[in-house]
């Protein structure tokens, strides 16, 4: 027979260094957005849109940037399904992607970022 003290004493909350890498490769993930797609590498950046949007699905403490990271995904995915089912497809997603769609990426990846430094601000 199990004591009713032991069952309380587990941890609901996970500590403060379990959960730290993954919020760094959310963050540095997210700043590295804009910087690829602004340096034409807008293919490659694929992987940290993927891990902005994984991390903050998985890591509760990051649940004020879901929204964020959703529209970060968004608009990527927008910009990846134009250039695959455009009918005069360029050799690269950076040379098909627009001024303005790529502005939108940079603009959300950026949002993502600013976002976790002030939501981190007033933690503190």
């Amino acid at each position: 027979m199990l004591d009713t003290q032991q069952e309380q004493t587990v941890p609901t909350t996970m500590s403060h260094r379990t959960r730290r890498p993954a919020t760094r490769s959310v963050i540095i993930s997210a700043w590295v957005v804009p910087v690829l797609i602004i340096g034409q590498f807008a293919m490659v950046a694929i992987i940290p849109v993927a891990l902005v949007l994984i991390g903050t699905l998985r890591n509760a403490h990051l649940h004020a940037l879901r929204w964020w990271a959703a529209a970060l995904a968004t608009a990527y995915g927008t910009a990846l399904a134009l250039w695959a089912i455009g009918p005069d497809r360029a050799p690269s997603l950076s040379k098909d992607l627009s001024h303005a769609l790529a502005g939108i990426i940079v603009a959300a990846g950026i949002a993502v970022a600013l976002r976790y430094h002030l939501m981190r601000r007033k933690q503190s």
